[in-house]
């Protein structure tokens, strides 16, 4: 009988986008060790969503945790952290209102750099913007999906002998919009910005640029038809109805240690292997093949509003601590200037939380010396909700961060 209810249930919700009516985004502060199992037992029995940290077995006391909970059991959970003292607030008392706010409007006829755009709408941009600056942009395939969707990169820059260059990636979790938005912005800026701004057209004279507009190219597309707060990639797991893994936790740098978990169910799952995803297989493979002349390793994620840095698989400091902890803070200040936004920056292990098989930690062990994980904004109000009219502010003070980044990369690379 019950089996015959749920497997009508998980029919239905495929049948349609997921609707997140009545669900809630809950920050939680725990402050002892049976407070944290507490949290940590709901998170198995309500099947808690981590959106920060995102893996339950990093909670611990004195750390606030963000979490989403189905409707079925928002009121269980809010009723169960009043009855246990837990301090807690709601961040979003709607999820599904939240995400309609967050889109100015459904109707999208034409790619917008300060609205959220699908894939589709992606790729023929970025065929587009290389059609139509062929002296700065060229576009090229850096691998398919697991579904078979090819990986578009494009190179930005003057052509050049021996250039540096900088590898900036976004949308390695699908339900990062905002990171994905970056990309697109940063291109855009370049492109418009050279031989009227100075400094981006000696930066575009003497440097490469790599970017790559969305990594997650399948789970960024079923965010948009199926499920918007999708986090994996798309793959089959062997021996599993769960689908995906962690791309940011399949990389060989601690792989499968603290911060990532070996079950298929769990959002942080860091596959069968290494690289065992085409996705992080095609990007490793790239930068391997790339290694002499990839300076700097940027990849763009949401939310927190941190610069991080090496090591996030383990508390101990990079060889070149002080030389990243010191280009972070100038990124930092630079970002901050314009809108008055607060970063944290530092090492992620100490930073944020341990996070084993990260790509940052990955290019920095191959080579790459300037390897930081941006953590867009913002810091919880809206987190992956954010809204539209925060994608330009968002960009444009990012911008000024990798500007900075990727100046002192020419001067000292």
């Amino acid at each position: 009988m019950w089996t015959i209810l749920i497997v009508a249930c998980i029919a239905a919700v495929s049948a349609e986008p997921r609707n997140f009516h009545g669900e809630r985004v809950f920050r939680a502060f725990p402050q002892t060790y049976e407070q944290t199992q507490l949290i940590k037992s709901l998170g198995e029995h309500a099947k808690l969503d981590f959106w920060a940290p995102d893996n339950v077995d990093l909670l611990e006391p004195g750390r606030q945790v963000d979490f989403r909970a189905d409707r079925q059991v928002s009121y269980d959970v809010q009723a169960m952290l009043e009855q246990s003292g837990i301090p807690f607030e709601i961040l979003i008392d709607d999820l599904q209102l939240a995400l309609e706010k967050q889109r100015d409007s459904n109707i999208r006829a034409v790619h917008s750099y300060e609205k959220y755009n699908d894939l589709d709408t992606i790729n023929a941009w970025s065929a587009n913007i290389a059609a139509q600056n062929p002296t700065l942009v060229t576009r090229s395939q850096l691998g398919t999906s697991y579904q078979g969707r090819p990986l578009y990169l494009l190179k930005v820059g003057r052509s050049g002998a021996n250039k540096k260059a900088i590898f900036i990636d976004c949308g390695f979790h699908a339900r990062e919009w905002v990171s994905i938005a970056f990309c697109q912005w940063f291109v855009k800026e370049a492109v418009n910005s050279y031989g009227v701004n100075s400094q981006f057209t000696n930066l575009l004279n003497n440097l490469d640029f790599y970017v790559l507009p969305v990594l997650n190219v399948d789970g960024y597309v079923y965010t948009w038809t199926t499920n918007r707060m999708w986090r994996k990639t798309r793959s089959a797991n062997q021996g599993s109805t769960c689908i995906g893994t962690d791309p940011n936790r399949n990389f060989n740098a601690g792989w499968c240690t603290a911060g990532a978990s070996n079950r298929a169910c769990d959002e942080t799952y860091c596959g069968t292997a290494p690289e065992s995803e085409r996705e992080t297989k095609a990007l490793a493979n790239f930068v391997r093949a790339n290694i002499g002349s990839i300076k700097a390793y940027l990849t763009i994620h949401s939310y927190s509003q941190m610069l991080l840095f090496p090591y996030s698989y383990s508390y101990a400091q990079a060889k070149d601590h002080v030389e990243l902890n010191n280009v972070a803070k100038g990124a930092v200040d630079a970002l901050t200037a314009l809108y008055k936004t607060k970063y944290t920056y530092g090492p992620g292990g100490a930073t944020i939380y341990l996070a084993a098989g990260g790509s940052d930690d990955w290019a920095y062990d191959a080579g790459v010396k300037y390897s930081y994980t941006f953590e867009l904004r913002d810091t919880g109000r809206y987190g992956f909700a954010l809204p539209e009219s925060q994608i330009k502010p968002t960009c444009e003070e990012t911008l000024l961060a990798v500007n900075y980044i990727a100046n002192h990369v020419l001067n000292n690379a």
